[in-house]
């Protein structure tokens, strides 16, 4: 299958009107768009804005949003599901909020993505390898992450079945304490633990501690490939 090319400022209705003149309309428009790791302003500006000016311009099109699980500000370890408090305490997460009542007031649906990791990308096995890995505070806090191609694939299913209006999870099978995970590792590549250290509170999900359930997103007829990090962990080393 091919897709065309375009280029637009997401955040401009007057950008998203050339598509729409060049293209028509679509029944269904994903926004998947980074923030290129900036703050508030540039998370208003591609995410609330960005929503907007496609809500304006594709009125017609079912608006999917990929938002993030670290909205969830829970710190004990819980499961949490679409159904508990999502109360975000920096700007960057209410603002995902912001964007996220956009496209559910829309009738679209809302995908929160746990920690994305792919072909060449892995933050844990990078830091790992590289020497800058820690077990922060001992390690215990809970990882919440999703295969690459597994996160394409609810995307997918969403944009198919999923119910206007509705927020999904996308998570892997098993979450999994740090600890876990660099011992999944340390195991794999027959090296020791990396040392404890404090952690760090200013990344987006530092200081947070919680399961997340897909279980709504399963009631789709979608499963990951890869049910934790463990079971990636041969493809992620071979790459």
């Amino acid at each position: 299958m091919g897709f065309c090319i375009d280029v637009a400022d997401i955040s401009s209705p007057a950008s998203l009107e050339g598509v729409r003149a060049r293209h028509g309309n679509f029944d269904v428009v994903l926004h998947c768009a980074s923030s290129g790791r900036g703050g508030a302003d540039a998370y208003r500006r591609v995410y609330v804005e960005g929503c907007a000016a496609i809500r304006q311009v594709f009125p017609e099109a079912r608006l999917l949003f990929t938002s993030s699980t670290s909205v969830y500000a829970q710190i004990d370890g819980e499961w949490v599901t679409e159904d508990s408090p999502a109360e975000p305490l920096r700007d960057t997460g209410r603002l995902l909020l912001d964007a996220e009542k956009i496209t559910l007031e829309a009738s679209g649906c809302v995908l929160r993505l746990a920690g994305l990791y792919g072909p060449g990308r892995s933050v844990f096995l990078r830091r790992f390898q590289e020497g800058t890995a820690i077990l922060e505070n001992g390690g215990g806090r809970w990882i919440n992450q999703i295969h690459r191609d597994d996160a394409a694939r609810g995307v997918l299913r969403v944009a198919e079945a999923g119910i206007p209006g509705t927020i999904y999870n996308v998570a892997d099978d098993r979450p999994a304490t740090q600890r876990e995970v660099y011992g999944w590792i340390a195991d794999f590549l027959g090296k020791p633990l990396p040392p404890e250290g404090p952690g760090d509170p200013n990344r987006k999900r530092g200081w947070t501690s919680k399961r997340v359930s897909n279980a709504r997103l399963r009631a789709l007829s979608w499963s990951p490939e890869f049910s934790d990090y463990c079971a990636a962990l041969p493809a992620l080393a071979a790459g």
